[in-house]
């Protein structure tokens, strides 16, 4: 039930990423950027982003070259620490999180009109897959 759920969610997303010219996971990584760029001080590193989005580097990397190939995205090494990349959402990549945010406001007003929290569903679904995170690691 939750993969079909998953691939619902995806096909549902559809129009907005053509329109938005993103993948979903391109998306998810944009939706993290603009949530901590209105969140939190300084630009958080490939390390953080893949934990927040429970992805790993390999994994993220390309799709970060992919959002830094169409401008979307920068990556720089922290100069405290060459090490750390860090990840920020270019001035192209911050206009795109206006017409996100309002596919997602319809998307979240149809749930609602079906009787759905879609608060509560976050939180249930956060639950289990933090129940299930922690399975995976024992």
């Amino acid at each position: 039930m939750l993969y079909a759920g998953s691939r619902a969610m995806t096909k549902a997303y559809q129009p907005m990423l053509k329109e938005l010219g993103l993948t979903y996971p391109q998306y998810l990584v944009m939706m993290v950027l603009w949530e901590w760029a209105q969140s939190q001080p300084q630009e958080p590193t490939v390390k953080m982003l893949g934990a927040r989005l429970r992805l790993d580097s390999g994994t993220l990397t390309p799709l970060l070259k992919r959002l830094e190939q169409q401008g979307l995205v920068t990556r720089r090494r922290d100069d405290e620490d060459e090490r750390r990349v860090l990840v920020a959402a270019t001035e192209q990549g911050c206009a795109l999180e206006a017409t996100a945010a309002s596919w997602v406001s319809q998307a979240a007003g149809s749930l609602g009109s079906l009787g759905l929290d879609v608060g509560a569903l976050r939180q249930d679904l956060k639950g289990l897959l933090d129940v299930l995170s922690q399975g995976a690691k024992d």
